[in-house]
């Protein structure tokens, strides 16, 4: 079946808040409530003229499983609307814009509100299976004599230790590395040095910053808390960020010999995205303004432990369906999980061996940096994890219409080893 027309009306995201080292302060349905009321007040149609709600999400909490259908009620669609939730790891969100996108061409929706959400600042603490059979074995007991010498057994600095639900997360199960330990995989397999990584994550809060002062980000929509705090713009973004500076820091994934950081690493934050996709038939019916059109999406797998060149194997089969070379797109979106990641992509399409292996083509030449994230960057703004697939897309979008342009690539690297990657074309 030929690719039919998604259009996609609008869109809107909420500030990227970085975690402080404790619970943020708003819950990921707050999140993306916020993001979406904002973004339906301004459509000619109501809330429960929507199809359907889907949110990614790779983290919900536990009252929150069902993340899609929550967001949807509270945002006043009524119980008619279906609302569901995806999971693919990084991609959740671009998950959400591809499900929406099967089913306006399936002819099962017209209207659908897509996006999502991640609160990584709220991830929970967990016992260890020790301590669980402890409480297990205690809940067992029915005397208080026999909970009493229970009790006594209980060895706190054994037990008591909490597992890191975001660090296990984040760890793949398969090969046992964490996501920053495949960006130093891909950083020894092309030579990417520590000075690049800084230097490139350097330029990520320069381009952020200036996309901020210049009003390139208007995408963004205030949070407001329960207190009547606003909360207006990206709080990650660090302006006097320098490769000198960064250069300080120590590596964390591989110490002490590794070269990936916190400062060259995308940071955990909380945030949402959503955008509104419609067929034409949907266009017509309520005389909507597109931003754009999506015209191709690819999902691709790939070696876990090099999960970070996803954008490579996912962008690829789009520029060969599409007769393009490497740099005819106007803009790239490339998400920066890593400054070793995103560097390693454009080395591994200018690599010839690895093009020959991998792709079975020749190389594809070197991409054009002055085309690549030209508003900086998750390394600046975070990467909250069910958002950032989401985001890349509207702000592409956004790019090109605010330079005239008329199409580009958002890709993203997803763990467990997978890529994804839309072709979008700004409307004139």
């Amino acid at each position: 079946m030929a690719f039919q027309p998604i259009y996609v009306i609008d869109g809107a995201r909420t500030p990227f808040l970085k975690a402080r080292g404790g619970p943020g302060p708003f819950a990921a349905s707050d999140l993306a409530v916020q993001a979406g009321r904002a973004l339906l007040l301004r459509q000619p149609f109501l809330p429960e003229d929507l199809d359907e709600v889907i949110v990614g999400c790779a983290a919900p909490s536990p009252d929150e499983t069902n993340i899609g259908r929550v967001v949807a009620l509270r945002l006043g669609c009524g119980p008619k609307v279906p609302g569901w939730t995806v999971m693919r790891n990084c991609a959740s969100g671009m998950q959400a814009l591809d499900s929406a996108i099967a089913n306006i061409q399936s002819g099962r929706s017209s209207l659908v509100l897509a996006g999502g959400v991640d609160a990584l600042s709220r991830a929970p603490l967990l016992y260890s299976d020790a301590m669980v059979r402890w409480f297990a074995a205690m809940m067992s007991m029915k005397t208080a004599g026999q909970k009493a010498r229970h009790f006594l057994k209980l060895r706190p600095a054994a037990l008591l230790t909490p597992v890191i639900g975001l660090l296990k997360g984040l760890t793949d199960p398969v090969v046992g590395l964490g996501m920053g330990q495949t960006a130093e995989n891909i950083a020894w397999r092309f030579g990417i040095d520590r000075a690049a990584m800084d230097a490139f994550a350097s330029r990520s809060h320069r381009r952020v910053a200036a996309a901020k002062e210049a009003g390139s980000l208007g995408e963004i929509v205030p949070l407001v808390d329960g207190e009547g705090k606003i909360y207006a713009e990206d709080d990650g973004v660090r302006p006097d960020s320098t490769p000198a500076g960064l250069a300080k820091l120590k590596p964390v994934f591989d110490k002490p010999y590794g070269r990936v950081t916190a400062g060259n690493s995308s940071q955990v934050t909380d945030g949402a995205a959503f955008l509104l996709l419609a067929s034409e038939a949907a266009v017509e019916k309520w005389r909507l303004e597109p931003l754009g059109r999506i015209a191709d999406t690819q999902w691709a797998g790939l070696d876990p432990a090099q999960m970070g060149l996803g954008p490579v194997h996912s962008a690829t089969p789009i520029l060969q369906r599409h007769g393009l070379a490497l740099n005819d797109p106007d803009l790239w979106e490339i998400n920066e999980a890593f400054s070793a990641q995103v560097q390693g992509c454009i080395a591994a399409w200018n690599d010839e061996a690895w093009c020959r292996e991998e792709l079975g083509t020749a190389p594809w030449g070197r991409l054009d940096e002055e085309k690549l994230n030209v508003d900086g960057g998750a390394i600046a703004l975070g990467h909250p994890v069910g958002a950032s697939g989401a985001r890349i897309v509207l702000h592409l979008l956004h790019a090109l219409r605010a330079r005239g342009k008329r199409r580009g690539i958002a890709t993203i690297c997803i763990g467990g080893g997978q890529g994804g990657a839309v072709l979008v074309e700004a409307a004139a």
